[in-house]
């Protein structure tokens, strides 16, 4: 496993804007309404539409950025 994976953490979040080059703007579920970019992990999750559910992973390097690893049921 990557080192950068070891140290990723899963967050709950909702696409609320879709970017030009494949990336998201994505809310973090919780109390303080975060907002970070993503991009997606596979391409089997290329139907990810603004309003969707998704888990995103983010490392601790740069919070503000995450990889989308799947969609939320």
């Amino acid at each position: 496993m990557p080192e950068d994976e070891a140290q990723a953490i899963e967050v709950e979040g909702r696409v609320i804007e879709a970017l030009p080059n494949a990336m998201y703007r994505v809310e973090l579920d919780g109390e303080r309404c975060t907002q970070v970019v993503a991009h997606l992990a596979s391409p089997a999750l290329l139907r990810v539409l603004p309003g969707d559910g998704v888990v995103v992973a983010l490392t601790s390097y740069d919070p503000t950025r995450g990889r989308i690893v799947r969609r939320r049921a």
